[in-house]
């Protein structure tokens, strides 16, 4: 789902020499990093001089430094915020919608055809088992139910042999009223595991779209690749109404699953890649706290009044025929026409925003911003050389990157597992779905409030362990409101930790491979969400299962992230051995809050500048709190900037 900004040093002046003046790191034919190459305009005499010119005065005007003229968040980057509505209705829709057209009715019994015309009441009485949870979903009496009839009996005999379900299921249609794929296809029982696997499936086809789309939105650009990945979840969305069979499903929910992120992500980084620092903070959590949790809020009530799975599948997919339309109302990203070598078509671009925000901007300011783009892409090449195997090569760096890619496949297997355990908590689905996909609201409030204070470390080992802990009460509780509150708090919690997660990651890899581990990291996160659905199988075996295991990966995870280096305030590594060395001085107990009091104390005369460096971190939040939930994350902006000259008594 932006840009990221390197911390300066408190009390210096950062010297940029972005490696991208468009500040994006792109994504080569392996999905991995490709630093750019130099377009035509590059090529001519007249540009190399402005290369020389600006290598003398060693002046960079970058994308950020252009903004403020432009206009930061004007007329047209709100309008752009607004048109991020649809966008996250549809990433929404996409990745949950799966869970309203699997439902199953926690109650549904054998269906005894021969005993049809008598009540629900008196079919289960006579033909099924019943234990101390209810009537056996699985198995019926053994017997001639003509002949039972015809004697009169009403009781079933504790002598008679019990055998598995013959004829179907029917299903106690209370609970959820309206048929599913899941119960016209009688997934029950031994089959029980076959909506977790499409569920899986749907991953897979997430790990192979942020491939495709990342592929095709460095190749042809932004906007296609956001029309493109909207038409594949509507193909697959629409076409999943007309499944008859569990394999068509999944190729269904495989297409669907290309589509989910990126249908949003693209825009995302679209609209912060044109708005200001000091904004992005607000553009990157209001529109995931706003748009994305009302979205989610409100899918279970669309299934509700539906009442229809296949029309829930064509009202939740037939919107996203209207990113077809994208092209003539959002503008390409600037800054990838900047890294292709279209300046000119740029620049024409950032005009527009001009015109419509009612600035100014000297044709000066141009040209000086087009030869700093073109400095910084003759300087880019100097980047290629570096692969993701390079953060395994150094004890330290690998141990960081190990512990990065197991906190995120935690986060990620704990957060994908709450929001597909909701129907096992023994209240209403919808309701309960509801509320919980509302904590997204306060989580992004909450964590723009305190994140810049009290740290990533602590936080996030605080978020991923409170949050295990309540998984791990609502274990021990009675099933019903009690499980689900603990439950909800929970979700929470890791809500928290979800939004820190990969941001961490970007702050703690060197830049010249961070887009590639952040990447791999990503992956391996979807790896672990392919698994979350089959924990939640668990709770056919027990309802506890799932949560017990939520809840102790969840408190382990917390303490793995007691085993990174603190990054807030920090200088980020720029290069491997900087990355090796980063938070060498740093203790398990540091906590950045006692820290800053401390330096308080010494460096008063420094509070204008460090508030200006903390509206840069939260450009960087901002930046990443969309991007760990996209595939894309390795495309996302990331900027380098050399290392500046640290006095003695200063830590990095």
């Amino acid at each position: 789902m932006p840009p990221q900004e390197i911390l300066p040093e408190i009390g210096k002046e950062p010297k940029s020499t972005d490696s991208s003046c468009n500040g994006l790191e792109l994504v080569s034919k392996n999905g991995y990093t490709n630093t750019g190459f130099i377009g035509e305009d590059a090529k001519n005499d007249k540009n190399t001089e402005a290369i020389k010119k600006d290598d003398k005065n060693d002046e960079s005007f970058e994308f950020d430094d252009l903004l403020p003229h432009i206009g930061e968040f004007g007329i047209y980057q709100k309008i752009l915020f607004l048109l991020m509505i649809p966008f996250a209705f549809f990433v929404a829709w996409v990745y949950f919608s799966q869970i309203f057209i699997t439902l199953i009715p926690e109650q549904h019994w054998c269906w005894v055809p021969e005993l049809a015309n008598l009540t629900i009441e008196e079919r289960i009485a006579l033909a099924i088992p019943t234990g101390k949870d209810g009537p056996d979903r699985c198995h019926m009496y053994d017997v001639n139910y003509k002949e039972i009839l015809i004697n009169g009996t009403t009781k079933p005999n504790e002598k008679w042999s019990i055998i598995p379900c013959r004829s179907g299921w029917e299903y106690n249609m209370t609970e959820v009223p309206y048929s599913s794929i899941a119960t016209e296809q009688n997934w029950v029982c031994e089959n029980s595991a076959l909506p977790h696997t499409a569920q899986s499936i749907f991953f897979c086809g997430a790990i192979l779209g942020g491939l495709v789309f990342g592929w095709i939105a460095d190749r042809m650009g932004r906007i296609p690749a956001l029309v493109g990945t909207n038409i594949a979840g509507l193909i697959g969305g629409i076409a999943t109404a007309f499944c008859t069979s569990f394999w068509s499903f999944c190729v269904c929910r495989f297409l669907v699953g290309m589509a989910f992120d990126n249908c949003f992500t693209m825009m995302y980084i679209l609209v912060l890649e044109y708005v200001g620092p000091k904004w992005r903070t607000f553009v990157a959590n209001m529109s995931i706290a706003i748009f994305f949790t009302f979205a989610a809020s409100i899918l279970p009530w669309i299934a509700y009044y539906l009442a229809d799975w296949k029309m829930l599948c064509y009202v939740t997919s037939a919107p996203l025929a209207l990113a077809i339309f994208t092209p003539w109302v959002i503008p390409e990203s600037a800054r990838w026409l900047v890294s292709q070598g279209k300046f000119e078509k740029a620049i024409g671009i950032l005009k527009k925003f001009e015109r419509i925000n009612k600035t100014n901007v000297g044709e000066e300011v141009y040209g000086k911003f087009k030869a700093t783009c073109i400095k910084a892409q003759k300087e880019e090449e100097m980047e290629k050389n570096y692969t993701v195997l390079d953060l395994f090569k150094t004890p330290r760096l690998r141990k960081i990157t190990i512990i990065l890619i197991l906190l995120w496949m935690a986060i990620s297997l704990v957060f994908d597992g709450h929001v597909r355990n909701v129907g096992t908590l023994g209240l209403d689905i919808f309701l309960t779905f509801t509320i919980a996909s509302a904590t997204e609201f306060p989580a992004d409030t909450f964590l723009t409030m305190v994140l810049d204070v009290w740290g990533r470390r602590w936080l996030a080992c605080g978020s991923m362990v409170i949050s295990g802990v309540f998984s791990l009460l609502a274990t021990v509780v009675p099933l019903g409101i009690p499980s689900a509150t603990l439950a909800i708090l929970g979700r929470f919690a890791v809500n928290i930790s979800y939004n820190i997660g990969l941001q961490y990651a970007a702050e703690l890899l060197p830049t010249v491979v961070r887009a590639q581990g952040v990447a791999l990291i990503h992956i391996m996160g979807y790896v672990s969400s392919i698994l979350a659905p089959f924990v939640v199988y668990l709770a056919n075996i027990s309802v506890s299962l799932p949560l017990l295991i939520l809840g102790v990966l969840g408190i382990l995870g917390g303490i793995l992230a007691l085993f990174l280096p603190e990054t807030l305030d920090q200088e980020l590594p720029q290069t491997l051995q900087d990355g090796e060395n980063f938070g060498l001085g740093q203790k398990i107990w540091d906590f950045p809050c006692i820290k800053k009091h401390d330096d308080e104390e010494n460096k008063t005369e420094l509070k204008e500048e460090f508030r200006r460096t903390t509206s840069i971190r939260g450009s960087m939040r901002g930046s990443f709190r969309g991007e760990i939930r996209s595939s894309i994350i390795n495309r996302g902006s990331i900027r380098s900037r050399k290392s500046i000259a640290v006095p003695e008594n200063e830590v990095v």
